[in-house]
């Protein structure tokens, strides 16, 4: 037998030994014997520290290691800038004891993943909140107040408040003139859920709006418990309750309104009458047009002939009478004061949109009142009526008189804004501060129009800001009435009368001073208001967050 044919047998006696099944190449050959290695079939990686090279390890570490273990070279002692401290991101604690609407604004203003997480943890409704129906509530209260003439901001505030309260903390309002939007995304990886609602009729109602407010504070207690359900039926509520004051009401305060801005600007009894009768009669025109379906612009314009008619027939029929102080009158009862307001604040909040929405609302108002009044005049000066304006600017010489009718131009504001009764008496004393304000600072002091109507509109918002704080209510009750004094009737009658006089110069120079009250009253107000805020305590990193958002840095 040869060499090869004794080693054949040999191999394939060992093969079969070791594992008959084996026919591989990488079978291990006989006599080979592989060295013992620990049995570990979990490491197969790359990554696997190699056999002699001892890791240390941090105490309590586990021995294996991890990619989210800290290395041993980091101290969080004196742990790097770049990383984030050990003990992580300082919580944004606010205060408690601040009303909801400067808590949610403060919030509003900070970027989403830099807001602060509630405390206590909000309320849920049983297996969690129906999220379709919290952005269909918000929306729905949101509308409410808009259509009351509430500023965007502040709207946006009751919305992330009322999302808020329901366990929606990754929502995002949004608030145009006429169109509300609210998106809710649960997570960076979830659809965002996305609502939004149209708002196609405004209503000035202040006992709603307040109790709209009244609703968000309750949902925003943590200590207030108020289903979804609960919600609901408050709003149901709220939008089924009628006016707090009849139209005929309505109707007497308006020739109120007008009276007592007549004798502001040096009319006497008769005057008073004589403008309390076409104010009335302006306003049951403006109340046909609106029942006919005419716009705004034409119930203004209807509106605006009456007091000027009769001021003109009086002074064709030679009654010794400021006619003027009757035009000037009407026009107090038209001026659409409130948004002004809202468009100015809105402008200056960072809503520029809904900020110029208002703003051109108030323009073709403002163009339909002229209309009206320079109709009237035309035919009056064509009829040879000698209306002289400066009859109507001796009104320093009776202070009491002033401030009696300052304060009953604001009640009477108060009431055709559908105030509520307990806010009146405050709206009263307030608009009667205001013109001492302006009667010191214009008379005695010397100062300009235009300064001194800023200082007493400052002090208007100032103080009904603080009142709204302290009522925890909206602001619109305690300022918009109490800035009527303030209003530039004679400065629009002034210009209107130039025009129809021919003398356009003159008339223009009215004009803008009285678009220069204007813009003295809003920014005054709101200016007002945001000094008012640096007395609450929120929190210097908001309050600097919310400065910046606002200037545009």
């Amino acid at each position: 037998m040869t060499e090869a044919e004794d080693r054949k047998p040999q191999s394939d006696e060992a093969r079969s030994t070791f594992d008959p099944e084996i026919t591989s190449e990488f079978a291990i050959p006989a006599g080979l014997v592989a060295p013992g290695v620990a049995v570990e079939p979990d490491t197969t990686s790359e990554f696997a520290v190699p056999d002699g090279l001892e890791v240390p390890q941090p105490p309590g570490a586990d021995s294996e290691g991890s990619a989210f273990s800290m290395p041993s070279t980091y101290s969080s002692k004196q742990a790097p800038v770049a990383f984030t401290p050990a003990t992580g991101v300082p919580v944004v604690s606010l205060t408690k004891d601040v009303p909801w609407q400067d808590r949610m604004r403060t919030m509003l203003r900070m970027p989403v993943a830099e807001r602060p997480a509630p405390e206590p943890p909000p309320r849920v409704e049983d297996g969690g909140p129906a999220v379709p129906r919290v952005l269909d509530l918000t929306l729905r209260i949101g509308e409410l107040l808009l259509a009351g003439g509430e500023g965007a901001e502040d709207v946006e505030a009751a919305m992330f408040a009322v999302c808020r309260s329901y366990g929606l903390d990754r929502c995002e309002p949004n608030v145009t003139f006429t169109l509300l939007s609210i998106s809710y995304q649960p997570s960076l990886v979830d659809d965002p859920v996305t609502a939004s609602r149209t708002v196609r009729r405004r209503a000035t109602d202040y006992t709603r709006l307040a109790a709209v407010y009244r609703l968000v504070d309750d949902l925003s207690d943590q200590e207030t418990h108020i289903s979804l359900e609960e919600a609901y039926r408050r709003l149901a509520e709220i939008r089924r309750n009628r006016h707090p004051y009849p139209t005929w009401v309505l109707t007497g305060a308006s020739g109120l309104l007008a009276g007592a801005a007549s004798v502001l600007v040096g009319g006497d009894l008769v005057v008073f009458l004589a403008a309390m009768l076409g104010a009335m009669l302006g306003d049951r025109l403006a109340w046909l047009c609106a029942g006919r379906g005419l716009p705004e612009f034409y119930q203004f314009t209807v509106a605006a002939m009456p007091p000027a008619a009769i001021g003109v027939a009086l002074t064709v029929a030679h009654v010794d009478v400021k006619a003027s102080a009757v035009i000037t009158g009407g026009l107090f009862a038209l001026l659409p004061g409130r948004a002004l307001v809202a468009g100015v604040q809105d402008g200056l909040t960072g809503f520029y949109i809904t900020a110029s929405a208002r703003l051109l609302e108030v323009v073709y108002l403002f163009v339909g009142i002229v209309t009206g009044v320079l109709v009237v005049l035309y035919f009056g000066v064509t009829l040879g009526a000698k209306l002289n304006p400066d009859a109507a600017l001796r009104i320093a010489d009776r202070p009491l008189w002033q401030i009696t009718a300052s304060m009953l131009l604001s009640l009477t504001f108060a009431v055709l804004l559908q105030q509520e009764r307990s806010t009146v008496l405050w709206v009263t004393l307030n608009g009667g501060v205001a013109w001492c304000v302006y009667g010191a600072l214009r008379y005695p002091g010397n100062l300009s129009p235009v300064a001194s109507t800023a200082v007493a509109a400052g002090l208007v918002g100032l103080f009904g800001q603080l009142l709204s704080r302290y009522r925890f209510a909206s602001a619109l009750p305690y300022t918009t009435a109490a800035i009527g004094p303030l209003l530039p009737g004679s400065s629009t009658y002034f210009g209107l009368l130039s025009i129809a006089q021919n003398d356009v110069d003159k008339g223009l120079v009215s004009l803008a001073t009285a678009a220069s009250l204007a813009m003295a009253i809003a920014i005054g107000v709101n200016l007002g208001s945001e000094i008012s805020r640096l007395f609450l305590r929120i929190g210097s990193a908001e309050k600097r967050r919310a400065a910046k958002r606002t200037r545009g840095f």
